[in-house]
Parts: C-alpha cells; sequence; structure tokens
C-alpha cells in the first residue's frame, strides 16, 4: 500500500512493537490506555475469530463485544479506528441481519466520543462490559432511528423528483437519469452518461437545465484530463 495514511506502519501486519493511546505528543508513561503487549496480540486475534464464528443468542450483544475487543487488544500500528468501525456492517452483514454491509456508527460515536472512550476504559480498568454494552445497545438504536429517517427523507425526495426531473426536461430518459442521480449524488457528465445509458450531448443538455434550476450544483469545472464534478445537492445533503 503505497502513498496512503499509515503506509510506513506496517499495513495489514500485526504489530511488533508496543503501541499505546494518549494525546498528541505524548510518550507511553503519559498513555490514556496500553494495549496488550506484541506477544499477546496472536493469541487475543486467535479467540476474537473464534467468537466471531460463534453462534451467539444475542447477536447485536455479540457485536457490542466483538467491537470493544477488537479496540481494547488494537492489533496494527494504525488503522484500529477504522477497522473497528467496519466491522460492525461487516458482521451485521455476515449473520444476514443487514442485506448490505452499509450500517456505521461512526456518526454517533463521534458525536459521544467521550463517552464512548469512557465505557472502553471502564472495560479494562474496571471490567465493567455492562457499561459498554448498554452504550453500544444505545447508539444501535439511536443509529437505526436515524437511518430510518434518512431514508424517509430519500424516498420523499425520490417521489418528487420522479415529477420534478420530468417537467423541467422534458426528455424521455428523465426517469433512467433520476434513478442514476439517486445512485450518485457526486458525479462527473461522463459518469452519469455511464451510469444511466443516456448519450453525453443528451446529458450535457439536461445536467445545464438542472443547474439553472438549482437542483444540480457544479463543485469542480473541468481543467485538462480533470473532469468536471456536479453535486445533487438535496440528495447529497441528505446521506453526507
Amino acid at each position: 500500500m503505497n502513498s496512503v495514511r499509515g503506509m510506513n506502519k506496517t499495513p495489514g501486519e500485526f504489530r511488533k512493537v508496543q503501541n499505546y493511546i494518549g494525546p498528541p505528543g505524548a510518550d507511553i508513561s503519559q498513555a490514556t490506555y496500553i494495549p496488550p503487549s506484541p506477544e499477546e496480540v496472536m493469541p487475543a486475534m486467535d479467540n476474537l475469530e473464534k467468537y466471531i464464528h460463534y453462534e451467539e443468542k444475542d447477536t447485536i450483544v455479540q457485536l457490542a463485544i466483538i467491537k470493544a475487543q477488537f479496540e481494547i487488544i488494537h492489533p496494527f500500528l494504525d488503522g484500529n479506528g477504522r477497522i473497528g468501525r467496519i466491522l460492525i456492517p461487516l458482521f451485521l452483514f455476515y449473520k444476514n441481519i443487514i442485506s448490505k454491509p452499509v450500517f456505521y456508527l461512526s456518526t454517533y460515536l463521534e458525536k459521544h466520543r467521550d463517552e464512548y472512550y469512557q465505557h472502553l476504559n471502564n472495560i479494562t480498568a474496571k471490567n465493567d462490559w455492562n457499561g459498554w454494552i448498554s452504550f453500544f445497545l444505545k447508539a444501535v438504536i439511536e443509529q437505526a432511528k436515524m437511518n430510518i429517517e434518512k431514508a424517509g427523507a430519500i424516498q420523499n425526495l425520490y417521489d418528487q423528483m420522479k415529477i420534478t426531473i420530468p417537467e423541467i426536461t422534458g426528455s424521455k430518459y428523465s426517469m433512467q437519469l433520476t434513478d442514476a442521480l439517486f445512485i450518485s449524488p457526486l458525479f462527473s457528465i461522463n459518469g452519469l452518461s455511464t451510469a444511466s445509458m443516456i448519450p453525453k450531448a443528451t446529458i450535457i443538455r439536461i445536467v445545464n437545465i438542472l443547474k439553472n434550476e438549482k437542483i444540480v450544483t457544479e463543485i469542480q469545472k473541468s481543467r485538462g484530463q480533470m473532469p468536471g464534478l456536479f453535486k445533487f445537492k438535496a440528495l447529497y445533503n441528505i446521506v453526507k
């Protein structure tokens, strides 16, 4: 992995040195949390993998434990937070709880960042698993509610655009275009043409109409081989 964040921190390999979590610039003596030693990482990850495949009675409680255990082990030198976040939708998808791996808790956890880290720290400091599991279950419930609200807003917008776009464009391709916009609210002319299977010249004409009606906005002008980028603002504001 080249030219990416953490590329000099043995990406994809379990750490072979001791890491720690603390304020920026702090040394290990000022750490707020010190994960298990490098020698303990492989056995801990082996146990975690076995538990991931275990048929627990409550899948969401199991996920709470998996998420915490991964963060506690902190097996990599970099990227543990990102991998810990992606574990959530991947596990729910693996267990057939969701049809696509797209359920993320990042918004809720970031909003309650201090509480999130406090509950994780309380597991190792006080063996307080109940506090962490309660917090995690609340996070899942609240995030699910937010997702339902977003889904409703997207459906309402789609119903509105199915009427508006044909009216203002007068194009026989209006429904193809509408569907393509809802798949990708950020797009280039070529990308939208390919996704919608609409001729490029027609796409240019329709996008200009949508720009004039302020349904889409140009966020990057084309430069050389760099294509111009457009945003379907109403949808983007819902899903961002």
